[in-house]
């Protein structure tokens, strides 16, 4: 998968696993990471999908509506990409968190619920439930932070309760951050999320 490692300067910080939303690439969130966790070690990924020219991380039917079978595939394909990156550049595959938008935070939360530690935790900013009807791993090491905009109008306000619902009974902790906003990253919720990784993260 095409992407740019970047070697922290602090080796016990988790390494921030990076995942664009669609149309954007493995540099869009570079920023976010200087801003969240200065001194981590960065994954930064681009999205192996092509939709229109438009970079993703697995296909969708229509707006709102994943490809489940592409989406199992992705998945799988992303947790394996991990693993060979962990050892290319000599992370520790144990202590990797995601920071993901929208179709990149929808890849990582699927990560978090079909690969049992794949990630030690997760910053998902306007995320959907990956997929339902199925049985999400014990949790209880594995916080997720989750930003959201009241008035997204991409993501209704119960499909992000019921993502949250699904984490906290898999005894997850959950941090849940809402914005008046909608669709678009707001910087008040990089401020919390930045908070939220020092205190659980140093």
């Amino acid at each position: 998968m095409k992407h740019i490692f970047k070697k922290g300067k602090n080796d016990k910080l988790p390494t921030l696993l990076l995942l664009h939303g669609t149309g954007g690439d493995e540099r869009d969130l570079l920023p976010l990471a200087e801003m969240i966790a200065p001194d981590a070690s960065v994954l930064s990924v681009k999205g192996n999908v092509d939709e229109n020219g438009m970079a993703r991380f697995f296909a969708r039917l229509r707006e709102g509506v994943f490809d489940e079978k592409d989406l199992l595939f992705r998945t799988k394909e992303l947790n394996e990409f991990i693993d060979e990156s962990a050892k290319e550049y000599e992370f520790d595959r144990e202590n990797v968190v995601a920071i993901g938008y929208s179709n990149g935070a929808n890849i990582a939360a699927s990560l978090i619920y079909h690969h049992e530690h794949a990630l030690k935790g997760g910053i998902l900013f306007h995320a959907m439930v990956p997929r339902r009807g199925v049985t999400l791993p014990e949790l209880s090491d594995s916080p997720v932070f989750i930003g959201a905009g009241k008035r997204d109008p991409l993501i209704p306000l119960a499909e992000t309760k019921e993502l949250i619902k699904n984490l906290i009974d898999a005894k997850s902790p959950v941090t849940e951050y809402w914005t008046d906003g909608g669709h678009e990253l707001r910087r008040e919720e990089v401020d919390a999320a930045k908070e939220w990784f020092v205190s659980n993260f140093k």
